[in-house]
Formats: structure tokens, C-alpha cells, sequence
């Protein structure tokens, strides 16, 4: 496309220079003709005021002829009516101009050609008769070459070309900048963002340039990849949730078929409702926890925000996990400060994520273990630390934790029953009270979250306890 451009270019160039070099050469063909004619006539005036009768005399007006002859540039020549040589200024010996016929050449006040064959190439000849009381009593003649005549045309035009030429030049370097910079990003964008429009996220446009056209390609570039990471996030969540729904389901319909045919023994069934019943329960869970992150808007979770006893609360929801603790032999460590500790937050949420970080700790936790529940406080805050001392999170895996559906390879053999958005829910409730959480964790080892909850307003500000 530029290459035609740029030959565009060059031929319009070369037409335009032609033009202009030929309209150039006519136009100081017809100015020097009128000087020229202007001038013989000035000269004619002069000579028939100073004759009062018969031919002219060539020998006072000589010097006179020559010194306007090199003045002007041209051969000067006065003829009697006959055609004969009164005066030349160049010296060329001629007698006459056989043939020499003024009438010829009334049509125009110039003529280019040999001039009756007197000169063996082209001149540019004005003439202009001496008259003396009305009667034509010679002529003067001005010739010039026609060379002579195209080089003052071709000094004249050189300026005006090289400001043409730099004229080109320049604007083909506009037009080359302009494409490189405006035109080819631009149908660059308009070429990937039309693949945007189709879902095909696959290509970055990647145009490096420090103005408006480089960030406006970053900022398409930066929205494709958060629509297509929303994308991929949206594939992902929607398998995950059809095989975590797929997975009880398809247990609960197998027991209830097997004792529907009797596959099932009655005295067995017992057993085998408990089952169903626990993975109902786990598609409530689930049911629930995807309310959770419906709830939650740009600005976070809707809360309801209340005044209440933290440590109260950590108490009750340990209730909770009393019998599976029973089973892996789990006892729990409190670290609590003497007193109640009123905090200011939505009690509901707060007993979420402790249900969360409690049920996780159980859950990695090798059987005949502990697990720590700690409350401190630390100016205005209340920092409340859940740690046990279990399998751990491998190290590239703890900045992934916060992630929906996300399962590290070591915790998939220890929860089978895991949706993987427990965590991605707590950091979501957390985040809503403009609060933290932390966590640090050795594989091997053990894991230990932390975070932070405002203190009730009345609630006297303390050190570290």
C-alpha cells in the first residue's frame, strides 16, 4: 500500500515538474518577448524623433545600440524597409535580410525561428518600426537565442524546483511517518479487536509507542486478557461446579437405585441413607457457598455489621466439629485474653470463615494432633490466628489458595468431598471488612492463618497481649 503510494508520488512528481518546467519556459518566453518589445520600442521612438527625412544613419548610434545590446542580452539590428542592415550590433557582416517581410508576423509581437534564415537555430525576435511622420522609415530588430532563453527559464525555475522538490520530499516523509505511525497501528487495532469481537483473544496487538495510539493498543491489550482470563475463569467454574455437583449426585442416585432393586439389603440401608445424607449435605454446602460469592458486588459483600464477643463465637463454632475431632483424636489449644473481646462485624460471615479455616485445619490434620486457636489484640485491631499442625501448602501454591475451586496435588487425597472455594470465600468476607489475612505454612509442617477484625468502638485499645 505505501509502495503505491510513494510511485503515486513519483509519477505525479515527474508530471508536475514537466508541467511546471514547460509553463516556466513560456512564461519567460512571452516576459522577455514583451521587454524586449518595449524596449525596441522605446529605441524606435527615439531614432525617428531624431530624423526628420530619408533613411537612417547607423554610425552615431552604434556605441549607443551596443551598450543596451549587453545591457539586454540580445543581438540588435536596425533594417531599412528593404530588409538592409543599417546597424548590427554584433558585427556579423550581414548586408541584408533577403526576404525580410514585416507583414508575415503581424499576428503576434514575437516570433521564434531563424528570422528569414539569417540565424542557423531557433531566436525569439521582436520588432518594431521607426516612423516618422506617419511614415515607417526602418525597424528595430531584438533577437535573443532560444537557449539563451531556456536557461533564463531553467535559473528561474532551479529555485522554485528545489522548493518543490523539497515540498515532495517532505511530504513523503509525512505521508511515510503518518502511515507508520497512525495508519498501519490503526488498521492493526481494527484488524485484532474485530478477532476480539469474534472471541478470539489469541492475539496481543503490541504496538510500542509512547503517545495516544500505544496506550490506547495497552489498554485493548489489557482488556482482552482480562476478558479472556474472565472467560477461561468462567469455563472453569462451570466444570467445576457440574462435576462437584455430578460427583453426590451420582452417589445419592446409585444408593437410592441399589435399594430400590434390593441390592441393598433393608438392615443395610441405614447405613447407606447416612451417605445420602451426607451428600446432600455437601450439595448444600456447596448451594450455599455459591450464594456466598453471588452476594458479593464490585464494592464486596453485602454486610450486616453488629458489635459482638469474637471469642464467644470462635467457642461455638468449635462446638460444631466436636465429633469429628473425636474421631482423629484432634484436641483444640485456645489462646484467649481473659476477657470477652467485642468486635464490629457481620457475625454470620465471621462465623463463616472461622467454620472454614476449623473444618480446613481437621481436615490436614494428621490424627493424635492439635490444632491452636489464638485471639490477640494489637491497637484497635483484634487478630484472630488458626494454626494447625498438619500436611501444609507447598510453597508454589500458597499464592494460589485464594482461588476458586483451586485444590493443591497434596490436600486432593486428604479432601475428597472439597469444593476448593472455602478460602476463595473467607478472603472474600475478610476483604469486605477492609480487613487481612495471612497465611504461613511449612509442607510437612503445619499451616497458620491470620486475620483481622476492627474492634468495637468502647473497646479500650491495647498492646499486643
Amino acid at each position: 500500500m505505501i509502495t503505491t503510494y510513494l510511485i503515486g508520488i513519483i509519477i505525479s512528481f515527474g508530471i508536475i515538474s514537466t508541467l511546471c518546467s514547460k509553463f516556466n519556459y513560456r512564461s519567460e518566453l512571452s516576459s522577455q518577448a514583451d521587454y524586449m518589445y518595449k524596449t525596441a520600442m522605446s529605441i524606435a521612438s527615439e531614432y525617428g524623433n531624431a530624423y526628420s527625412g530619408g533613411d537612417v544613419d547607423d554610425a552615431p548610434s552604434l556605441p549607443f545600440l551596443k551598450a543596451v545590446s549587453r545591457y539586454t542580452g540580445c543581438n540588435i539590428m536596425l533594417l531599412a524597409t528593404d530588409g538592409t542592415v543599417l546597424m548590427d550590433t554584433s558585427d556579423s557582416g550581414l548586408d541584408s535580410v533577403k526576404g525580410f517581410d514585416p507583414a508575415k508576423y503581424k499576428k503576434s509581437n514575437y516570433i521564434v525561428n531563424d528570422f528569414f534564415g539569417i540565424y542557423d537555430s531557433n531566436y525569439l525576435t521582436v520588432y518594431y518600426p521607426i516612423t516618422y511622420l506617419y511614415n515607417t522609415r526602418g525597424y528595430v530588430i531584438f533577437s535573443k537565442s532560444v537557449k539563451d532563453v531556456r536557461s533564463d527559464a531553467d535559473n528561474s525555475f532551479n529555485f522554485n524546483y528545489i522548493t518543490l522538490v523539497i515540498c515532495f520530499i517532505t511530504s513523503g516523509l509525512i505521508f511515510v511517518l503518518f502511515y507508520k505511525y497512525i495508519t498501519r497501528p490503526l488498521n492493526k487495532i481494527t484488524k485484532i479487536v474485530s478477532k476480539y469481537a469474534k472471541g478470539d483473544f489469541s492475539e496481543k496487538i503490541n504496538i510500542k509507542h509512547n503517545d495516544e495510539i500505544g496506550r490506547l493498543s495497552d489498554s485493548l491489550d489489557y482488556m482482552a486478557a482480562e476478558i479472556n482470563s474472565l472467560n477461561e475463569y468462567q469455563k472453569k467454574f462451570i466444570a467445576n461446579i457440574s462435576h462437584d455437583f455430578r460427583s453426590p449426585l451420582t452417589s445419592i442416585k446409585g444408593y437410592l437405585e441399589a435399594m430400590l432393586d434390593g441390592t441393598i439389603p433393608a438392615e443395610m440401608q441405614e447405613k447407606y441413607l447416612g451417605i445420602v445424607i451426607s451428600e446432600t449435605e455437601r450439595l448444600t454446602k456447596l448451594t450455599n457457598n455459591l450464594l456466598t460469592i453471588n452476594n458479593v458486588t464490585d464494592e464486596g459483600m453485602i454486610l450486616d455489621i453488629s458489635d459482638f464477643d469474637i471469642i464467644a463465637t470462635i467457642k461455638k463454632t468449635i462446638e460444631t466439629f466436636q465429633g469429628t475431632c473425636e474421631k482423629k483424636k484432634i484436641k483444640f489449644k485456645l489462646i484467649f485474653p481473659d476477657k470477652e473481646l467485642m468486635v464490629s462485624a457481620d457475625m454470620s460471615k465471621i462465623q463463616q470463615v472461622l467454620y472454614n479455616l476449623i473444618d480446613n485445619a481437621i481436615k490436614f490434620s494428621n490424627s493424635d494432633s492439635s490444632i491452636i486457636i489464638s485471639v490477640t489484640e494489637k491497637g484497635d485491631k483484634a487478630l484472630i490466628s488458626v494454626k494447625d499442625f498438619g500436611i501444609g501448602i507447598p510453597r508454589e501454591s500458597i499464592s494460589k489458595i485464594w482461588e476458586r475451586f483451586y485444590k493443591t496435588d497434596v490436600s486432593r487425597g486428604k479432601d475428597k468431598t472439597g469444593t476448593g472455594l472455602g478460602l476463595s470465600i473467607v478472603k472474600e468476607i475478610i476483604t469486605s471488612h477492609n480487613e487481612y489475612i495471612d497465611v504461613v505454612s511449612t509442607e510437612g509442617v503445619g499451616t497458620e492463618f491470620t486475620f483481622a477484625l476492627p474492634k468495637a468502638k468502647g473497646h479500650a485499645p491495647s498492646v499486643w497481649g
